[in-house]
């Protein structure tokens, strides 16, 4: 029996976590070409949290239910053409709507969820992985037995660039502030674990690689991990600006630049996609048959209850998180 009533999030004002509040509504008519879909579990991701301050490059209107990522059941449709049937396992990617029991969707904003992957997993699977995928593959151009340098590893993002690099054939190279962190970048297939806090990672990376650095870097840190980089990399090498996790930007000398005659790149993976759908399109399907060949999942750090969002979104902001923090929703599978 479809309800009739749905329980979701809502984040009526840009005062961060403490902002965010759930709701019950009724549930609206599907309009022509949507798709409903019953959410068993979502993602959180560093952009969710900075959304409920105001600080992400995308800015919903308030008010907004936050979440970008999820997974669930299609429960209905009213699109003719969709792909999808009732009963289908589906992924859900969006800018936001993914922390309620029910998301309505575009068919372009579901795609086959990976058969090898549990609901949460699955929803703490496409934004992590699409942006470690679209970062070395589309934007790093890592090839097999080149050396990755993965700060952040034991974060959502990182772990992902860790299993994703090791898949593609790399060296790979983990760097995190914690031995606890840095345990998800070994059961993700790390080669070797640096631990910033307690050693200088930049002259670590050049003992380990024999004086010649690593020829692709991803920080989805940012400040003085960024800085601090430079000093590391190959000749030649690509730095891959993913985020800023730490809370700082940090500052590009472009002479340091030059000196490595590196290159320092930005990545904003979902940007690439809707800039140029044909590439979206490309990535989607390469992700897809990659990461079931590669038998892709994430690690899971912990798991909340939908209603305690609030506390979910303030642990991420204190960055006392490993892996990857997940919302059950309505008892998960």
């Amino acid at each position: 029996m479809t309800d009739t009533y749905t329980t979701r999030t809502i984040c009526r004002s840009l005062e961060g976590p403490g902002a965010v509040t759930l709701e019950q509504v009724p549930l609206a008519p599907l309009a022509p070409g949507q798709v409903r879909v019953r959410l068993k579990a979502a993602a959180l991701n560093f952009p969710d949290l900075l959304m409920t301050y105001g600080k992400y490059q995308f800015r919903p209107e308030l008010p907004f239910i936050p979440g970008m990522e999820a997974a669930g059941i299609v429960e209905e449709t009213n699109a003719l053409d969709a792909p999808f049937q009732v009963g289908d396992a589906v992924l859900y990617k969006s800018k936001t709507g993914a922390f309620a029991e029910h998301a309505t969707a575009s068919p372009a904003q579901l795609t086959p969820m990976p058969a090898h992957l549990s609901f949460e997993e699955a929803a703490a699977f496409s934004v992590t992985f699409l942006t470690a995928y679209v970062s070395l593959i589309e934007r790093g151009g890592l090839q097999r037995g080149e050396t990755l340098l993965v700060l952040g590893a034991g974060g959502g993002v990182g772990q992902a660039t860790v299993a994703v690099g090791k898949a593609l054939g790399a060296r790979v190279i983990a760097g995190a502030s914690s031995a606890e962190k840095l345990a998800i970048a070994a059961e993700s297939g790390a080669d070797e674990l640096v631990n910033y806090a307690e050693e200088d990672f930049a002259a670590r990376v050049m003992e380990l690689t024999e004086g010649q650095g690593a020829d692709v870097i991803s920080d989805p840190v940012g400040g003085a991990l960024f800085e601090r980089s430079l000093d590391c990399i190959a000749w030649g090498g690509r730095l891959l600006v993913v985020g800023f996790a730490g809370g700082e930007f940090g500052i590009l000398r472009p002479d340091r630049a030059q000196g490595r005659g590196c290159a320092v790149i930005g990545v904003r993976a979902g940007e690439f996609g809707r800039r140029d759908p044909v590439a979206g399109k490309r990535v989607a399907v390469g992700l897809q048959r990659f990461a079931e060949a590669a038998k892709l999942r994430p690690v899971i750090g912990k798991s909340w209850p939908l209603s305690d969002i609030t506390n979910a979104l303030r642990a991420m902001e204190g960055r006392d998180v490993t892996g990857k923090q997940v919302v059950v929703i309505g008892g998960g599978e």
